[in-house]
């Protein structure tokens, strides 16, 4: 069913900006590869991008179900691959922040149904602390004694660079990415919990695959008991603000984006997100084989006006996913049924300086 037909008004860059861009577009594009133009018919074929959106009172049982759905075309793309479940860990002491474990199990009982469960592992690089530590502050290792899966630290992994640009001096800037993700012979799946954020608006599931890609040293903490000499190249990706942050997502999302968005709305966070916020009672997830779509969605959920989030409104300018939510067909719940008004980080108006000319 189609619905929630709103316009959609994108913002202009203006020609200062447009000169600045194509600049770090056409080099973005030397280093990372070509934009790869996706049509509306969708990775599947389908005639519009489609997302299935699940509530209730069980957190396993939501992502289960909006699973359900897409079983032949997810298991016909996995093939032969390897799964990689991907949580969001930008902390790995703080949990409404984190990948809940029942939304984990939820999906491997999916994974479990469509006879998928002999090669999947779960694989983060936490923002602040070894990772392993957050598995274990956040109980994953009970899906160890339940499932067939292996643990996996992107860090140790192995790594290929990328570059990313920095607002400060518009210039290229080598970022090493994990191998795992980079790889197609994994079948990625963003795991990740709707947040806002402090730089770009709003955490969904692309920005949780760009941000767990990028690796740090073993070793590293965002305290002074890191290991000597050890750094992360998480923050290089940030961009030094509004307009890096968005940008780099932007560019790096051809290649560097999840081939299955599970978004959590179970418990939202909202104010001063990715880490600080409060929590949102939403009861709610979102699953599609097209992250934008589900990004898309996910924005509408919480209450976010579309025009305000940067990156995704790139990607819809230069066809990288549709904008129009009349072009994305939803399966279960409405959309309007299910608006929560996310309240929007302290420093939202510093945030929309993307919107603006660059001086």
């Amino acid at each position: 069913m189609l619905i929630n037909r709103k316009s959609i008004i994108m913002n202009k860059i203006d020609r200062r900006s447009f000169l600045k861009t194509s600049v770090m577009g056409g080099v973005a594009t030397s280093f990372i590869g070509p934009l790869s133009t996706f049509s509306l018919f969708g990775k599947e074929g389908q005639l519009s991008p489609s997302v299935a959106i699940t509530t209730g009172d069980n957190r396993a049982d939501l992502a289960f179900r909006a699973l359900q759905p897409y079983s032949k075309p997810i298991k016909e793309a996995i093939g032969n691959r390897c799964i990689v479940l991907k949580p969001n860990m930008v902390s790995t002491e703080v949990p409404l922040c984190a990948t809940h474990v029942d939304t984990m199990e939820g999906i491997l009982e999916f994974l479990k149904s469509i006879k998928k469960l002999d090669n999947v592992i779960i694989a983060e690089s936490a923002a602040n602390a070894p990772t392993f530590e957050g598995f274990s502050n956040y109980g994953y290792y009970s899906l160890v004694n339940k499932y067939p899966v292996k643990m996996v630290d992107l860090d140790s992994e192995g790594s290929e660079v990328l570059y990313v640009f920095d607002e400060k001096d518009f210039k290229p800037h080598p970022v090493r990415f994990s191998k795992i993700i980079l790889s197609p012979d994994y079948y990625i799946i963003s795991v990740a919990r709707m947040k806002t954020h402090n730089l770009a608006v709003a955490t969904l599931s692309l920005k949780n695959i760009v941000f767990g890609a990028p690796v740090k040293d073993i070793g590293f903490r965002l305290n002074a008991n890191s290991k000597a000499g050890t750094k992360s190249d998480k923050p290089v990706v940030h961009g030094s603000g509004a307009r890096g942050i968005n940008y780099n997502l932007y560019s790096l999302a051809s290649r560097v984006h999840p081939d299955l968005a599970v978004i959590d709305g179970f418990e939202g966070m909202e104010g001063n997100g990715p880490r600080l916020g409060t929590p949102v009672d939403h009861r709610i997830c979102v699953v599609s084989t097209d992250w934008f779509a589900a990004d898309r969605v996910g924005v509408e959920l919480m209450g976010i006006d579309f025009g305000k989030v940067g990156y995704l409104n790139y990607c819809a300018q230069t066809g990288l996913g549709t904008a129009d939510l009349s072009k994305i067909e939803i399966v279960g719940e409405k959309i309007s049924d299910h608006i929560k008004q996310y309240k929007l980080h302290e420093n939202i108006e510093q945030q929309l300086i993307w919107m603006k000319p660059v001086s």
